[in-house]
């Protein structure tokens, strides 16, 4: 079944959705009024989570990168420029979600995701320019073109999501739920490791804490498409087939497999104090997380701790408190109100 764009406005449709695609909404957005009551706290989550590149002291980072080893730079690159280029697919990806959701309030909360990706894009560009010279910060924009598994890492993602933009049915779009889930859920855990581990060793603080900015808006950018993901079953049904739960497991083995052949690419045995083998383990810890999160069977038998514990610090940071880099507070939260008669998430 094909999925309708939404209309810029429909005036014989009700402000509250009926349905979040082939739906009808008038497309005027009333937070008082809206079909999902999940949104709002998400949308009032992502609010609070605001931040810039702006907003990092690099002036400790400028000071230590030329003193990292040659492999510690070479990765530090490299994840930079894959970054670069995931974040600037799901830009695109998250607008086009949009166009189909029949529900206001969601696509809202997609141009806000959108808006949050091109903010770590900025913030790849800012540490770039910050410690290497703009010849350099161009060649590891360009890495997505000349590195071999990069290629294949990023066709195997952007071949889905043009699935979907090429023929929006409601099966491609399940489909491409499941690719998002993999970019922003897993695909993006060793090159964060790498950061953590730094960090921990007290180096590129600066750059880690933004990583961290980063991986805290991932997990919500997730976390949204899940439920995004789950009401489009809830009102298709007939689409939560064995072939679909196949394919899931499938997607997330090949999606684990590829990140763990990048893993040993770009750390290998190459970075001390990084046991390659904790980060496969993790790599297929994540995978089982998110398949499961997706409401199917984890792919792989076991992995079902993260085997990484410290990095759990770094990943699960109260927003109230000062960070654990201590360079600024995290509390982003402006103003305290009613909200909604909604519940936290």
């Amino acid at each position: 079944m094909q999925v309708k764009k939404r209309p810029i406005m429909n005036k014989t449709a009700p402000n509250r959705s009926t349905a979040i695609i082939n739906g009808e909404c008038s497309n005027i957005l009333n937070w008082d009024d809206i079909q999902y009551q999940w949104a709002f706290p998400k949308y009032k989550k992502m609010l609070a989570n605001f931040w810039t590149p702006f907003e990092i002291n690099m002036s400790q980072d400028i000071k230590q990168f030329p003193s990292l080893t040659e492999n510690e730079q070479d990765a530090f690159l490299k994840i930079i420029g894959l970054l670069a280029l995931l974040d600037s697919i799901q830009t695109d990806y998250a607008g086009k979600v949009a166009d189909y959701l029949t529900d206001s309030s969601l696509s809202a909360l997609m141009i806000i995701l959108a808006q949050q990706e091109v903010i770590h894009n900025h913030s790849y560009t800012y540490v770039l320019s910050s410690i290497v010279s703009k010849q350099k910060q161009e060649e590891v924009f360009e890495f997505w073109r000349t590195e071999p598994i990069l290629e294949k890492r990023n066709d195997f993602v952007t071949n889905g999501y043009k699935e979907f933009a090429e023929n929006p049915t409601v099966e491609n779009l399940l489909k491409s739920i499941v690719f998002d889930v993999v970019l922003e859920g897993l695909f993006f855990y060793s090159g964060f490791a790498f950061f953590y581990h730094l960090a921990r060793n007290q180096k590129m603080v600066a750059t880690s804490t933004m990583i961290n900015y980063i991986n805290r808006d991932e997990q919500i950018h997730v976390d949204l498409f899940v439920k995004i993901f789950k009401e489009v079953l809830k009102q298709y049904p007939g689409q939560n087939t064995q072939e679909l739960a196949h394919f899931v497991r499938h997607t997330f083995e090949e999606a684990a497999n590829l990140e763990i052949e990048w893993a040993r690419y770009i750390i290998g045995n190459k970075i001390d104090g990084i046991f390659l083998k904790d980060v496969e383990d993790y790599i297929k810890f994540y995978a089982n997380v998110r398949a499961n999160q997706l409401g199917f069977e984890r792919p792989f038998e076991g992995y079902r701790s993260n085997p990484l514990r410290w990095i759990i610090a770094y990943e699960e940071v109260d927003l109230g408190k000062s960070d654990f880099f201590e360079q600024k507070s995290r509390q982003y939260v402006k103003v305290n109100h009613v909200d909604n008669g909604f519940d936290e998430l």
